[in-house]
């Protein structure tokens, strides 16, 4: 889903009015979309002694002595290894490490058009997460943070976390986080327009993957009234059967109204539906939930409602899709975060970090908030610097930078 949210937002908003057709596809992918560029010009012998020997030999000495000064005399400072192993892939599910490379260098692009960062796109054969930590540690000194990508649920969940403590840079998994981020971006906004507060809201989220987690944990500690969530068999409880390790710790932390049931139990009464699961939720749902509602229907390309039903009977609507109003888009998040995560030097990226790029991505359009207009758009031009510049300040205070 997000993936396809973050390609859409290099196309303009009336992309739809011009169908684009295969072959328009598949002649702008010849050949790959991304290349190297040469920062120092290499145009005469004095400049080619310098970039390479023998002066390069004086720089390879100064970093043996003091690893350290990579950060300044290579590109380790601004580049970010876009990583999967192809087996959670947009829509497509597991279509393996080189049908995903595509869409890594889809990121790569967005990286360097939104936060002015490079990145290698590293698409590994293998789904043994052992493994890939062991290819990650091997490959650290090359670059400078992790963006894990459309890896698949629960295994995203472990490798995320032991990478974070295996590696000493940045590590995010963008599914996950950057959803979240720009789901508590919107919800902020939607709230100073509805004038609702967080803590009285209950939130119901569709999906219990690793976006439906994410967003579920980064609302518990933005401080959200209650959460209930739903995976396929229902409600989300202490108890039930089917529950992994990671729905088994989602279940202590959620469902404060001890609710039973489906999406229709879920959603009576409540607040703020999520979609996060590509199902279909009918409209008398919809209906049912708490007066002046908020409903993010987020799957692409069907979202789980259509968003004109939605909007009989709710006060804001927003969907993963641009040709809607309010857009869910990662591309809100990830660009500033891994830019002012390796701006502040830091050796990963915190809770309060997020909570503070989701603070700065409604900020930027606190002046102009409504009904249509939650979030900044995807094309912004402030928004990558003011999440990086609060992401980094973030860092300083948590003491990671």
């Amino acid at each position: 889903m997000t993936a396809l949210n973050e390609i859409e937002a290099s196309v303009s908003d009336d992309v739809t009015a011009v169908p684009i057709t295969d072959e328009e596809i598949f002649t702008a992918h010849e050949g790959g979309k991304l290349g190297i560029e040469v920062t120092k010009p290499l145009a005469d012998p004095r400049a080619l002694a310098i970039a390479y020997t023998p002066g390069v030999a004086k720089v390879s000495l100064a970093i043996a002595q003091d690893k350290a000064l990579a950060k300044r005399y290579t590109w380790t400072s601004r580049l970010v290894a876009v990583v999967s192993d192809g087996t959670a892939v947009l829509g497509l599910g597991d279509i393996g490490a080189a049908a995903s490379l595509p869409v890594m260098e889809g990121k790569a692009a967005l990286f360097k058009t939104f936060g002015g960062l490079d990145s290698i796109p590293l698409v590994l054969d293998t789904t043994n997460v052992d493994e890939i930590i062991e290819t990650l540690v091997r490959l650290r000194p090359s670059f400078g943070a992790v963006n894990l990508e459309d890896i698949s649920a629960p295994r995203c969940f472990e490798l995320e976390d032991r990478l974070i403590e295996a590696l000493d840079c940045p590590v995010m998994h963008d599914d996950q986080h950057g959803t979240a981020i720009v789901l508590l971006a919107a919800l902020r906004g939607a709230n100073k327009v509805l004038s609702k507060d967080i803590r009285d809201q209950r939130v119901v989220i569709a999906g219990a993957g690793a976006a439906g987690v994410a967003c579920a944990k980064i609302l518990i500690a933005a401080g959200v009234g209650d959460v209930t969530l739903l995976d396929s068999r229902g409600i989300v409880f202490p108890g039930r059967d089917g529950l992994n390790p990671i729905k088994e710790r989602m279940a202590e932390v959620t469902n404060n109204a001890n609710l039973r049931g489906g999406a229709a139990e879920a959603m009576r009464g409540a607040d703020v539906f999520v979609g996060l699961s590509a199902g279909t939720v009918p409209e008398e749902v919809v209906a049912s939930m708490a007066p002046d509602s908020i409903v993010f229907a987020l799957s692409n390309p069907d979202p789980e409602i259509h968003p004109e039903v939605a909007r009989r009977h709710a006060a804001i609507v927003a969907t993963g899709r641009s040709d809607f109003p309010n857009q869910i888009n990662n591309v809100l998040a990830f660009p500033g975060i891994f830019r002012g995560a390796l701006d502040a030097g830091a050796r990963r990226i915190t809770e309060r970090m997020k909570l503070a790029a989701a603070d700065a991505i409604v900020a930027v359009a606190e002046d102009d908030l409504g009904p249509d207009r939650i979030v900044p758009s995807a094309l912004d031009p402030r928004v990558a610097p003011e999440v990086a510049a609060a992401v980094a300040r973030a860092a300083k205070e948590d003491g990671v930078a």
